[in-house]
């Protein structure tokens, strides 16, 4: 019998496949479209990775279909990515923020994605065979089991991931384990600013659209120090709340979530 969730991981997983099946020009609705159905939400994809802090010029030299507007920001505007750095994306989905680390890493660096969605890894390998990099790799798997060696990566990235998860801290002990020593985490989700009411909890699509699963903003400081985290830093993105609007516009969702920069280091 299927628990409560596996029935999650099976809607999101099913969601997301959609996403990827319709590709960026059909979709870009920003994680898992909201509230609503990904059939009745269209927009701009490169106008909402603007709006989430990624480079228009920087847009337009990487493979089309990794932007699929998804997202709550730009964690590789955070990461400070240096030559020959390994770093690893959680949930990379069509591969955007790979390909915005490997210009930073370059040839000499190595950019691992994980996602659990088939379809996913299939438009991000085809991405990756345009763009010619042959040090970017996308492997299927899921978060809170990375298919990722001890102690490999410099920096974590993620964009809008690991509130999608049920398992978090399940999700954190991986992020600290495939960390080198000094290692750092640098992330960018949805966390709960205020307890989320329970009808919102409850709805997959709101689960799928990076709200339901969001824990709280004091939650996720404990976990990452629990793990062993140091010099955690947790920083609300100046246009949040214009974000979390263009989700579900009239809903308030910005009442109890925000988009948040998450920082963290794996001691030496």
């Amino acid at each position: 019998m299927k628990t409560k969730e596996e029935d999650i991981r099976t809607f999101i997983r099913k969601k997301y496949a959609e996403i990827a099946q319709k590709g960026a020009n059909e979709c870009g609705c920003n994680c898992g479209c909201g509230t609503e159905s990904i059939e009745d939400l269209t927009s701009d994809t490169k106008e909402a990775s603007t709006n989430l802090g990624y480079d228009s010029e920087e847009l337009d030299n990487i493979p089309k279909n990794s932007n699929m507007g998804l997202g709550c920001g730009n964690p590789v505007a955070i990461a400070s990515l240096k030559e020959g750095d390994v770093v690893l994306d959680l949930g990379s989905g069509g591969g955007i923020d790979c390909f915005f680390a490997r210009s930073k890493v370059g040839e000499s660096g190595f950019v691992l994605g994980v996602d659990m969605t088939p379809e996913m890894i299939e438009l991000a390998r085809k991405n990756a065979e345009e763009s010619a990099y042959n040090n970017i790799e996308f492997r299927l798997g899921e978060i809170e089991n990375l298919p990722v060696a001890d102690g490999i990566v410099d920096v974590i990235i993620s964009n809008c991931v690991v509130n999608l998860s049920s398992e978090k801290e399940r999700v954190f002990k991986e992020t600290y384990r495939v960390l080198k020593q000094g290692g750092r985490l640098c992330i960018s989700d949805v966390v709960a600013t205020a307890k989320l009411p329970d009808e919102i909890q409850r709805d997959l699509n709101s689960r799928a659209g990076c709200i339901g699963g969001a824990e709280h903003i004091d939650m996720i400081k404990n976990i990452l120090k629990d793990v062993g985290f140091i010099n955690i830093k947790m920083i609300p993105k100046d246009n949040s709340k214009e974000i979390i609007e263009s989700w579900a516009p009239g809903i308030k969702l910005d009442e109890f979530v925000a988009s948040f920069m998450i920082e963290a280091e794996k001691p030496l």
